[in-house]
């Protein structure tokens, strides 16, 4: 689970939001209560301040800052973070010196929590000092007058003196460059003024071409000091980080035995109480030691601080967690699941669960409330007989009660249920997790209990009927068992689930969700007009293919919805003046929303926006296909076929020169499939020699399609799947099957026997009964359109077939429609690459046969004989 999402799912019950947005009921009141009183003071004149993402800046109109340079950060509480302020503003404005903060408690408390990113933790004011010796005065005037304020450890920086004040060496203003992965990162210039990334990893690190400055050096020897070395354990391996520590495995060398060790650091981890990673570390110390000799839980060897940091040092359990068994063990991943696999899963999984009803027994018996039961937290034995239970910093014991503060979003406990039953309802999510590890759309819509049960009957007939109703009416707050216990609410099957449209059912499943769509839509918002993925809340998100609005208009075109000509409006509006940041790419920017206008008829606004991208603006770019080089040429080339415009060639010629200079030299990503790998450039290979003729660029493409198979696995069944070495994707946009589209396109013109054999290999990746997400790039929806599309021999209608029909699986209602939930399951979304609009094109593709394509993805066909455009010369290198 990517834990960046929670934050996400603070603000709006339906779509992932940022936080910084409230609804407009609660905004004045929150802004009010949260907003600190530093934040609401006036700058004075010559002085400017706004806001940018999380900060509200302060900067002198007057002079210029350098580029990159060593910055000061502070840190703060959320008890003192007015005080930190105050006192910053007071020292910085007479001195001319640029600053900014976090200017609410709220914003804070989200920079804190205990999955907030580890690179910005802390972090709750910068100053921009102008050169060393500035930076040595304000270190020391603004340290003493900041001494003994309390704040969390920047675990970037170099800390000053013990105190709130930390420093690195880094970037003043904003400029990017690959980070040699494809993605664009934040930038410095290096001794040669090459731009190299501006690594920002949890611990403090200088440039090899910066020196230190002398001040520093006791800094870092006093940071230095502080070692593992005296201790009596030797930490061999990390298993876990979050914002409020880590935890490791060791060995204590007293004795030989295995040990394991977690780590809470001062004032950051926060939950949703506010409370810190030591305090639930001492909570979860107070619960294992009430829990002592039970064989349920891991045993207290140790507790220790070492510098401000403390310890909590446990027996080592041995097995795995349970949510491992998954890949290797749930019978569902498979094709064709074997009946006899099902029946053995089947036992053993109501085993499973048996034991893990009896482990919360023993808790509950001692009067210990879990609070934190789901899968990853569940230590299955070696034998598979018996289990464990881990991490109880929420748990709740006589002395220290608390309320479920954290949790795993598929096993959240409605707000009513207290104490035990919080554990109950747990149990209850892995009754049907167990089988459909879906239950993450309970926490939009509690409703769906029913229909899950409904389907892990029909996948596993083996499953006791009680056992999954009883599982729905504890998730609804019903009661099934006999009279007498508590007052009984209605009875129903498990297998009377919600019914709404089924994704089959074309043409009403499209009219059903694009009232989702349209319902969905905030044209009065700046930011975006379709709620999706939380990529939409970077710079430009909100515009584009992939999360944006480009995207979902695209989709609705493509299938012959009704236009939306407020959402074009919107479009083009927001076109005419991007962010400052927006990505110029196929997928994520401005190219892709220059591919949407054309599509929708607003040719000369298109044209207009791909004519103000200079070429230097994306010759830096990866050759991928997602913001890279080979989506920029399809879509310069694209546009240069709809008005005959030499120079729109020219560029597109130039970005595949460069994608094709890439691939020669073996890519430059070291990634592979359809958005981020070789098969983008190959993509944009069969595209221009479909244009030109010039079989070369046919060399090129198998070049690169053998670079990204080059990546591919084998599972056990011989299917092929990309290998990202700690998970094998066969999805459409990181996985094998987005290889297998291009491969189908390429056989279309040049019979390959190895690219054959390999796009036949792919081809079962497509046809599994269980994906863990309904989306286009990583789900169901994806597997959706390649069966849709493909000419492999294996392929049937009944395959696809039961891909649509297994896309009910994920459904929801909205806005009096049919929607989807995006990444992480945990809200709905509506965009291309995660949610409804791509699930949308998906079926499009599917009913419309022909007519509903990906961008630069019609169905394969042999085309008609190509011939090279009047007086252009290609001239793209080959690899020999």
């Amino acid at each position: 689970m990517d834990k960046r999402y929670e934050a996400f799912c603070l603000v709006d019950k339906n779509f992932y939001e940022t936080p910084q947005r409230w609804s407009a009921a609660e905004k004045e009141s929150r802004r009010r209560e949260a907003l600190l009183d530093t934040a609401r003071r006036s700058v004075p004149a010559g002085w400017s301040s706004g806001r940018s993402g999380d900060w509200l800046q302060i900067t002198p109109d007057a002079g210029t800052l350098p580029r990159q340079g060593w910055k000061i950060h502070a840190s703060a509480c959320l008890d003192n973070a007015d005080t930190v302020a105050a006192k910053i503003w007071d020292y910085c404005v007479p001195r001319g010196i640029a600053f900014k903060f976090v200017p609410s408690r709220n914003l804070l408390y989200l920079r804190n929590s205990k999955y907030a990113g580890r690179d910005s933790s802390g972090k709750f004011a910068t100053i921009y000092p102008a050169g060393e010796e500035q930076l040595h005065t304000v270190l020391t005037e603004l340290g003493h007058a900041l001494a003994g304020e309390p704040g969390p450890y920047i675990l970037t920086d170099l800390r000053w003196q013990g105190g709130p004040l930390f420093v690195r060496y880094g970037a003043f203003a904003r400029r990017l460059c690959d980070d040699g992965s494809g993605n664009l990162v934040p930038a410095i210039e290096n001794a040669d003024g090459e731009l190299v990334p501006d690594l920002r990893a949890p611990t403090f690190s200088v440039p090899p071409w910066v020196p230190l400055p002398e001040f520093l050096k006791p800094q870092l020897d006093a940071r230095n000091a502080t070692t593992t070395s005296d201790l009596p354990y030797r930490i061999e391996r990390a298993l876990h980080f979050s914002n409020g520590g880590g935890v490791y495995t060791g060995t204590d060398t007293r004795t030989g035995e295995r040990v394991v060790l977690k780590e809470a650091r001062p004032y950051a981890g926060l939950a949703a109480d506010g409370v810190d990673a030591i305090s639930r570390l001492e909570r979860e110390k107070g619960a294992l030691e009430r829990l002592a000799g039970l064989p349920v839980v891991p045993g207290v060897r140790d507790w220790f601080a070492l510098g401000d940091h403390q310890f909590l040092v446990m027996d080592h359990l041995p097995g795995r967690t349970l949510n491992s068994f998954f890949a290797e063990r749930h019978p569902l991943i498979s094709e064709t699941p074997d009946p006899a696999a099902l029946a053995s899963y089947t036992r053993w999984a109501l085993d499973m669960h048996r034991a893990v009803e009896e482990a919360v027994a023993a808790l509950h018996e001692r009067d210990v409330v879990f609070n934190d039961l789901h899968m990853f937290n569940i230590m299955v034995a070696p034998d598979e007989k018996s289990v464990a239970l881990l991490d109880f910093e929420s748990a709740s014991y006589p002395g220290n009660e608390t309320r479920q503060i954290v949790a795993h979003p598929g096993y959240l406990a409605p707000a009513g249920r207290i104490g035990k039953e919080v554990d109950r309802y747990a149990l209850a999510c892995l009754r049907l997790s167990l089988f459909l590890p879906l239950t993450t759309l309970l926490a939009i819509d509690r409703g769906k209990a029913a229909h899950l049960a409904g389907l892990a009957a029909a996948q596993f007939p083996d499953v006791p009927r009680e056992f999954l109703d009883e599982a729905v009416a504890e998730i609804e707050g019903r009661d099934v068992r006999p009279a007498g216990a508590r007052p009984a609410g209605k009875q129903r099957s498990a297998a009377d689930g919600p019914a709404p449209v089924e994704p089959g059912d074309w043409p009403r499943s499209r009219d059903a969700m694009v009232r989702a769509i349209l319902a969905s839509a905030t044209p009065e918002r700046d930011d975006r007009l379709f709620p999706g993925d939380i990529a939409q809340f970077s710079e430009g998100g909100g515009l584009g293919l992939a999360h944006g609005a480009a995207g979902v208009l695209y989709a609705l075109a493509e299938t012959g919805a009704e236009r939306f000509p407020e959402g074009e409006q919107w479009l083009l509006r927001q076109a005419a003046e991007p962010p400052r940041a927006t990505p110029v790419g196929l997928y994520d920017g401005l190219l892709g929303v220059a591919w949407t206008l054309d599509r929708l008829g607003h040719t000369d606004r298109a044209l207009d926006l791909a004519e103000r991208l200079p070429e230097g603006s994306w010759r830096h770019l990866p050759e991928e296909l997602f913001g890279g080089l080979a989506g920029i040429g399809l879509v310069l080339d694209h546009l240069a076929g709809t008005t005959g415009d030499s120079s729109l060639r020219a560029r597109a010629l130039s970005a595949a020169e460069l994608a094709a200079a890439r691939i020669t030299r073996g890519g430059s990503s070291g990634r592979a499939g359809l958005l981020h790998g070789a098969a983008g450039p190959a993509l944009l290979m069969v595209r221009l020699y479909e244009r030109t003729g010039d079989t070369a660029l046919l060399d090129l493409a198998a070049t690169a399609l053998r670079q990204d198979l080059a990546r591919c696995v084998a599972d056990r069944h011989g299917t092929l799947l990309v290998d990202e070495k700690t998970r094998r994707m066969p999805y459409v946009g990181e996985g094998s099957v987005g290889i297998g589209m291009v491969i189908d396109d390429f056989l279309a013109h040049r019979a390959d026997e190895e690219l054959a054999a390999a796009r036949d290999a792919i081809l079962p990746a497509a046809r599994s009964r269980f994906y863990a997400q309904p989306g286009l790039f990583r789900g169901r929806a994806g597997m959706i359109l390649h069966l849709s599309r493909t000419t492999a021999p294996g392929a049937t209608p009944g395959h696809l077939d039961a891909q649509i029909a297994d896309l009910a699986w994920y459904t929801l209602p909205y806005g009096g429609g049919l929607a989807f939930p995006g990444d992480q399951m945990m809200r709905l979304s509506m965009d291309l690459a995660t949610g409804t609009a791509g699930c949308l094109l998906a079926l499009g593709a599917a009913r419309r046969p022909g007519t509903v394509r990906l961008p630069f993805l019609p169905p394969p066909a042999a085309p008609e004989p190509p011939s090279r455009h009047e007086g252009e010369q290609v001239n793209i290198p080959v690899t020999s």
